[in-house]
């Protein structure tokens, strides 16, 4: 019965939580300041939303090539087609089941690409160290451009940078204890789970492999690139945000991808992070959350309507496989 009823609160509490965050937000502003974030969410410049929907699309494109990078040192040349419709695959199903996508994406592989689960899990393994990679990259250029706030922020929100690296670097250790424990087991499960470990392994060392690794550096900057530039555009659907600093605007994009692992896709949180973020710098807690509704509002409906879309073509498409 545990794993059951723990499946059913992996699924219940983020998707509890988030609509908590939204009805949270809606009472905790006046009837007044609601109607001035419905106006600024219908006045937004369609253009400028636009433009940030495209350069979302882009990111995922970028992602799409970088995949077969880390592919193709293990013999696998999936489609492109192929990648970059299991690619929003997994994307839409991350807001319904908080990281069911990443093992859909993986699964997916192995239907229409024959490439085995554990390698290409592996992959994705990577690539998700490679994303912590950037974000803590981005999260060190935002404390240089904005060390007092930052530190402010956190010191006044009870955040310990040593107590919170001191519990990363215990976690690590205790991972790294567990796959010696499992290595040198010679139990049942332990030879499964090794098998499965190995093979992930094997996807994970294929970025060592890979000879097109200045193209993937490229591609890396190029996601994140358009992850910051589609944060940027939205600026400029709010009048009273428009001002604002790149600098500024990189400490809010931090908040805001750190609310996204907290709910499914952010719901409610991504709001209220982007708007306690930005009145650090002025900006008002109403255009605050105008902000990051656009925001979003806008990048959820893309995952959605070509998330759909995929889940139809992707069979379609391989028919024959």
């Amino acid at each position: 019965m545990a794993s059951p009823i723990k499946k059913f609160l992996k699924i219940a509490v983020p998707i509890s939580l988030g609509i908590f965050l939204v009805w949270y937000s809606y009472n905790s502003t006046t009837p007044e300041d609601r109607k001035l974030i419905i106006e600024n969410i219908s006045n937004a410049n369609p253009l400028w939303v636009s433009l940030s929907v495209i350069i979302g699309i882009l990111s995922h494109v970028s992602r799409a090539i970088r995949w077969n990078f880390l592919l193709n040192p293990l013999g696998y040349r999936p489609k492109f087609s192929n990648n970059i419709l299991i690619i929003l695959i997994s994307y839409f199903a991350n807001l319904g089941i908080p990281r069911s996508g990443e093992f859909l994406r993986a699964t997916a592989l192995t239907t229409y690409e024959n490439v085995p689960f554990e390698k290409g899990f592996g992959t994705i393994v990577t690539e998700r160290v490679i994303d912590l990679i950037m974000l803590l990259l981005i999260i060190a250029i935002a404390l240089v451009l904005q060390t007092n706030i930052i530190l402010d922020f956190l010191n006044n929100n009870g955040v310990n940078l040593f107590g919170s690296a001191l519990i990363l670097a215990i976690g690590i250790l205790g991972l790294i204890g567990f796959v010696y424990v499992i290595r040198k087991s010679t139990s049942g499960f332990a030879l499964k789970l090794k098998k499965f470990l190995n093979g992930m392994l094997e996807g994970v060392s294929s970025i060592l492999k890979m000879k097109k690794k200045w193209l993937f550096i490229f591609h890396t900057l190029l996601i994140w690139g358009c992850y910051i530039a589609m944060f940027w555009v939205i600026k400029y659907t709010v009048t009273e945000t428009i001002d604002l600093s790149f600098s500024q605007l990189l400490v809010a994009f931090i908040a805001g991808a750190f609310a996204m692992s907290t709910t499914n896709g952010g719901i409610g949180a991504y709001p209220i992070a982007v708007a306690a973020t930005l009145t650090l710098f002025d900006i008002s807690e109403v255009s605050g959350k105008a902000f990051g509704w656009i925001m979003w509002i806008s990048q959820t409906l893309m995952i959605v309507i070509f998330g759909a879309i995929s889940f139809v073509l992707l069979p379609l498409l391989n028919r024959n496989r």
